[in-house]
């Protein structure tokens, strides 16, 4: 029954200078970026919970391809990706994702601006909970997303990530 299949997830840990972040892909994709120095249970967790009837496998040459995109992204030599991903969530989750991929590379917008480009400008708050759970951290570009106010909130990479990646395309745009 193909119900009963496992979902084999690749998952490598990618180094770049003082951060260590969990990678993982599907044979679709890239579905996981990790937060900066967590724990492996950080996608053990999201793995199960959102791809339940999965196996993880560590292969590190598998994850390269994603690791080299994201590390010439890190140092400015990337503005888009190439790699493919492969998303899990709900449709809306999907939409406000699909939109943040249309954000500009040093540019940035609100969380209202999400909400209007997915016409639905009252789902503020459901925008700033999908943007939340994005779990591809940098490809998925949440970090672009900031206050009304233009003030930096939630990331879960942490507000130290967000701000060293906006001062990152700021300086290489």
């Amino acid at each position: 029954m193909k119900s009963q299949e496992k979902t084999l997830i690749y998952w490598s840990i990618m180094n770049y200078k003082d951060w260590n972040l969990y990678l993982a892909a599907t044979p679709k994709g890239l579905c996981y970026v990790g937060s900066p120095n967590k724990p492996f249970e950080e996608l053990a967790e999201w793995i199960k919970k959102h791809i339940p009837n999965s196996t993880l496998i560590e292969d590190s040459d598998r994850l390269q391809p994603y690791a080299r995109e994201l590390s010439e992204y890190l140092e400015g030599k990337r503005k888009d990706f190439t790699i493919k991903s492969d998303y899990h969530g709900t449709k809306f989750q999907q939409a406000v994702w699909n939109a943040l991929c249309e954000i500009p590379y040093g540019e940035t917008k609100s969380y209202s601006d999400i909400a209007n480009l997915i016409n639905k400008p009252s789902a503020v708050r459901a925008v700033g909970a999908a943007i939340g759970a994005n779990p591809v951290l940098m490809t998925v570009p949440c970090h672009r997303v900031i206050g009304k106010d233009g003030k930096l909130t939630g990331f879960r990479g942490g507000l130290n990530m967000k701000e060293r990646l906006l001062n990152l395309e700021r300086q290489s745009k």
